[in-house]
């Protein structure tokens, strides 16, 4: 049987392990804290507790050789530094520690800069301009150099999580500038049914893991206001303040769909249409 670690079994990494676990792999599940792991002890494989950022930490684990791993370990909310330690250290020292595993890096569409609103696929140049997502792009190379996996994600959404629905529903939305900028998506059982399929297929390189639909800003909200019979919200300036940089493109998963992937929801749209645990909290 294959043996998968699950470095950050959170909210896209819990539901990768799931659909592993079903499909057969030895899946073990690693977290960063007690609690964490604690909380998981019902699940059908084990999660223990380790510090992706300590390569000692990792040892102690004294876990048994892994065929494959996915980094899907989140930094939170901190900054350049979280960053360093959880991404960049994190997939070096996974490397150290499994130095003959398949590694699965989960990145962000945020690496690719562009303003111009185009298509961007993996043969498109990245180069962020803020230090958060330039140490992406280093994590990024460890994996690729290693034979593995960039899988770059775009803005994570799903059952009772959606920035966008929250922002909607409290008021505290806001069409930013002409509301023309792009938002890339990508639901969570999307995201992790990409992650597995990478998994199992043992592919290598950079994949694009978003849905097929990129949406203007103002067209989302647009409909949403349409559709749930609210006002539309406010314009405003755009903030440029945002930790990975503010960007206008339309990110293409056409490689990734090339592999045998298909969403179940193609666009944002179909998941609040469709998807009923999308909804909880926020309506």
């Amino acid at each position: 049987m294959p043996r998968v670690l699950i470095a950050g079994c959170g909210y896209v990494g819990l539901a990768t392990a799931r659909l592993l676990s079903s499909a057969g792999w030895e899946v073990t599940g690693l977290t960063h804290s007690s609690q964490s792991a604690q909380a998981l002890a019902k699940e059908s494989f084990p999660v223990v507790c380790g510090d992706l950022g300590d390569e000692t930490s990792l040892r102690a684990l004294r876990l048994t050789a892994m065929d494959a791993a996915v980094h899907c370990a989140s930094s939170g909310r901190g900054g350049a530094e979280q960053y360093r330690r959880v991404y960049l250290d994190g997939v070096r020292n996974l490397l150290a520690v499994f130095p003959e595993v398949r590694l699965v890096f989960t990145s962000s569409t945020s690496v690719y800069a562009q303003i111009d609103g185009g298509v961007v696929t993996e043969e498109s140049p990245a180069r962020p301009d803020r230090e958060t997502g330039q140490l992406l792009r280093a994590a990024e190379d460890l994996a690729l150099a290693s034979g593995g996996v960039a899988a770059r994600l775009a803005g994570i959404y799903g059952p009772a999580r959606s920035v966008l629905l929250k922002k909607f529903f409290s008021g505290e939305a806001v069409i930013e500038g002409d509301g023309a900028r792009y938002v890339n998506q990508i639901h969570r059982d999307d995201a992790a049914a990409a992650l597995a399929l990478l998994v199992t297929t043992r592919a290598s390189g950079i994949f694009n893991i978003a849905d097929s639909t990129p949406l203007p800003q103002r067209e989302v909200y647009g409909w949403l206001a349409e559709h749930f019979q609210r006002p539309l919200p406010p314009s405003g300036p755009v903030d440029p303040n945002r930790k990975r940089g503010v960007t206008h493109k339309q990110v293409s998963n056409a490689r990734l769909r090339a592999q045998g992937w298909s969403p179940r929801y193609p666009s944002f749209r179909d998941a609040v249409l469709h998807d009923p645990e999308l909804l909880v909290g926020f309506d």
